[in-house]
């Protein structure tokens, strides 16, 4: 009877299936933002030069404007000197008919009036002196409103075509933001098609083992499976696995096509339990350590290493943050993870 209690609870899953579904949900999330993140970053690289353009242009529209604003002001100005001097050449006018109507009168035969009739010639040869001036200055004025006129129709049609050029630029900007979006969309989807034959390939070929799992869009050993306890040199066994993983890859280069930009991500993970070596002051220096050595290893077999990252997350990641044997041998673990 004890020998089958025992059995029993070794039966038992301590890990319960919706984290893993949590986990992957979590996992999902972080690609995406991250996807997007990129998107973005890349949308506003080709948006920041078309703003930079969209900038001149407003600035020259400005300028455009406010000169146009001054020339209109220039002509109310001379329209306002015109109409002045147009209202004083009607009063001199009327003022040298009234002269000329009191000298007619005089030279009725008042032949004792010649001093009077002498100041009034002059009188009214000074008023037409002055009327001559004035329709000298009211014509070069007409023809300074005629060139401002002249002006202003070039800048309205200045400001015109700026405008036009401006709404030209805003609507590239648009469809290329379109056709960007819909060029990253295209990737992630071929990405992800290819990550699914990918890791089913792997699954094919690994299913015999119960220590080497898909979690998501990763695909995950324990470190058990390659390396001995605080050590970062791949078992015999270890490299066995990793050769059948390396076999994948290599067949996963010649499918994609060269224009989809991505890379496997090998991520080392060890538990929360310190550790302390003159090889390995910590666990970031032990995770990282089993990475590249996967790493190295997949480059011996003729993987691309272009096509690999390594990194290590030491005790930071874990799957179980319970303190127990079952919750530190899953957190010991080797990630593979297909992304851009």
């Amino acid at each position: 009877m004890a020998m089958l209690r025992g059995r029993r609870v070794e039966g038992v899953s301590y890990w319960p299936s919706y984290v893993d579904a949590m986990s992957s949900l979590l996992l999902v999330i972080i690609f995406l933002l991250t996807l997007f993140m990129i998107t973005q970053f890349f949308l506003s690289q080709e948006i920041l030069g078309k703003d930079t353009a969209l900038s001149r242009l407003n600035n020259q529209i400005a300028e455009l404007t406010d000169l146009l604003q001054l020339e209109r002001a220039n002509s109310s100005d001379l329209e306002s000197t015109i109409a002045t001097l147009t209202a004083t050449l009607n009063s001199t006018e009327s003022q040298r008919d009234t002269l000329q109507a009191q000298l007619a009168g005089i030279g009725g035969g008042l032949g004792d009036r010649d001093a009077q009739i002498a100041a009034l010639n002059d009188e009214l040869t000074n008023q037409q002196q002055l009327s001559d001036e004035a329709q000298s200055q009211v014509a070069l004025l007409n023809q300074q409103l005629a060139a401002l006129r002249t002006q202003i129709g070039a800048l309205e049609q200045a400001l015109e075509a700026s405008e036009t050029r401006d709404t030209e630029s805003r609507t590239r900007i648009a469809d290329l933001g379109r056709r960007l979006n819909l060029a990253l969309a295209q990737r992630v989807q071929d990405l992800s098609r290819y990550r699914s034959d990918f890791f089913g390939r792997l699954r094919e070929i690994l299913q015999d083992r119960a220590d080497v799992r898909v979690v998501g869009d990763r695909f995950v050993f324990q470190s058990e499976v390659l390396f001995q306890a605080g050590q970062a040199t791949i078992s015999d066994a270890g490299k066995e696995e990793i050769a059948k993983v390396g076999e994948a890859i290599l067949q996963l280069e010649q499918e994609i096509p060269p224009e989809i930009n991505w890379v496997l991500r090998i991520d080392g993970h060890t538990d929360k339990r310190p550790i302390s070596t003159p090889q390995f002051p910590s666990n970031w220096e032990l995770s990282a350590a089993r990475a590249i050595a996967v790493a190295k290893l997949l480059v011996d077999q003729g993987v691309s290493p272009n096509r690999l990252v390594a990194a290590g997350f030491g005790e930071f990641q874990p799957i179980d943050p319970a303190d127990t044997e079952e919750a530190y041998r899953k957190n010991r673990r080797i990630e593979f993870k297909l992304t851009e």
